[in-house]
């Protein structure tokens, strides 16, 4: 992708859900769609510059999931706009949202064209087991049922990384030739060459593939890529995007109307939000939710990012909390933090009206009302990242 001193897209991905609230649901406008050239105009316009981080981050290592999407499917909010971060996690928060469209932003470059490789391999994949065999260069298995369950689906591919790379290099050829003929986005040699380092990574580690990559010492949460689309919730139902066929063929809708936009993004930057903003209230369309994974460990740490091999650029929290205060949100509209289990919480300190700190115990939740989080932000209760955590409450 052509960058013009901004930088490149990173998937929308909105959505969550606050226990006890209502969602005002929007309907899901299946009618909505951009064409080529407003997909690649958005994410040009929005795409600002850009930064490293210390993994690779080709999954997510967020095993607990699975708990937070049951709650959004039954729940909500639903429709509307998902606004993400991170890579496939997004979409198993899509299809428990069904939101209209969906942008996911990335500090780096090279999360944009993974989920540009996304978009691709749902393109041309009418079925989870084909997607599969494509992302991973894998031979496809005859005689798998579209319906099959995703464990017997990964129980027909070798776990292990694929042997032949030939098909990985026919694989390249018909992704690029899709994304650059059929689409006509301008990738740039840069694009193309992070381009094919993420899919020849995809296809060197196989299904096992995880937070990590090719990078040891790194929380991958004891997951990876098949382990997480394999979760099931409490209840035993899959809540993968691949878990079923109906939430497959949802996100692969989304992808074919190019209403999955990927931006690179500085959440505490001066461009990306403010721009996505102006063009959902253009289209008079509300964020649902917005998956901010822990994006603010960064924010309230600048150092934290050099301490790890990463570039530190942002604007820091405040300035993120400006840009979250112009999105077009509703009293359904979410955060959502990392799932860190019923029994996480946190100690915080309050000053009391005399003038004393009182120290209180309060829950860490994965969902906070944008709407009371930007008052709370706005009173002056949230000035640490274990505020923000506890929800500013």
């Amino acid at each position: 992708m052509r960058s013009s001193g901004s930088a490149r897209l990173v998937v929308v991905v909105l959505a969550a859900i606050v226990l006890g609230v209502q969602p005002g649901a929007a309907p899901q406008d299946s009618a909505l769609r951009l064409s080529d050239a407003e997909f690649w105009t958005l994410i040009d316009d929005a795409s600002e510059r850009g930064g490293a981080f210390h993994s690779d981050n080709f999954t997510s290592n967020e095993a607990g999931y699975a708990a937070v999407a049951a709650m959004l499917a039954k729940s909500g909010p639903h429709g509307g706009a998902y606004l993400g971060v991170g890579p496939e996690q997004n979409f198993n928060y899509i299809a428990a949202i069904r939101p209209a469209v969906a942008v996911i932003f990335d500090i780096r470059q090279q999360a944009v064209m993974q989920h540009l490789l996304f978009k691709a391999l749902f393109d041309l994949s009418t079925t989870r087991a084909e997607f599969i065999s494509r992302l991973f260069s894998l031979p496809m298995p005859a005689g798998v049922e579209r319906t099959a369950g995703i464990d017997a689906i990964w129980k027909r591919f070798p776990a292990v990384p694929g042997k032949d790379p030939g098909v990985l290099a026919a694989n390249q050829k018909l992704v690029h030739a899709h994304l650059t003929q059929v689409h006509g986005f301008a990738l740039s040699p840069e694009d193309l060459a992070s381009m094919a380092y993420v899919y020849e990574s995809f296809f060197k580690l196989g299904p096992a593939i995880d937070y990590g990559g090719f990078k040891t010492g790194l929380s991958t949460g004891s997951t990876n890529f098949a382990r997480l689309t394999s979760a099931l919730d409490d209840m035993g139902a899959p809540r993968g995007f691949l878990g079923t066929d109906e939430m497959f063929q949802f996100v692969k809708s989304l992808q074919s109307r190019n209403l999955v936009i990927p931006v690179q993004a500085d959440f505490g930057g001066p461009k990306a939000l403010r721009t996505i903003a102006e063009w959902l209230r253009a289209r008079d369309l509300r964020v649902s939710a917005f998956y901010i994974s822990n994006v603010e460990q960064y924010l309230f740490n600048p150092k934290l990012s050099a301490a790890i091999g990463g570039t530190e650029i942002n604007g820091g929290w405040r300035a993120f909390y400006d840009n979250l205060a112009t999105l077009p949100v509703d009293d359904s509209s979410v955060l959502i933090r990392t799932p860190l289990g019923n029994s996480a919480s946190a100690i915080v300190q309050r000053r009391m009206p005399d003038g004393t700190m009182q120290s209180e115990r309060r829950p860490i939740t994965p969902f906070c009302p944008i709407r009371q989080f930007l008052r709370d932000v706005s009173a002056g209760t949230v000035l640490s990242q274990t505020d923000a955590r506890t929800c500013g409450r």
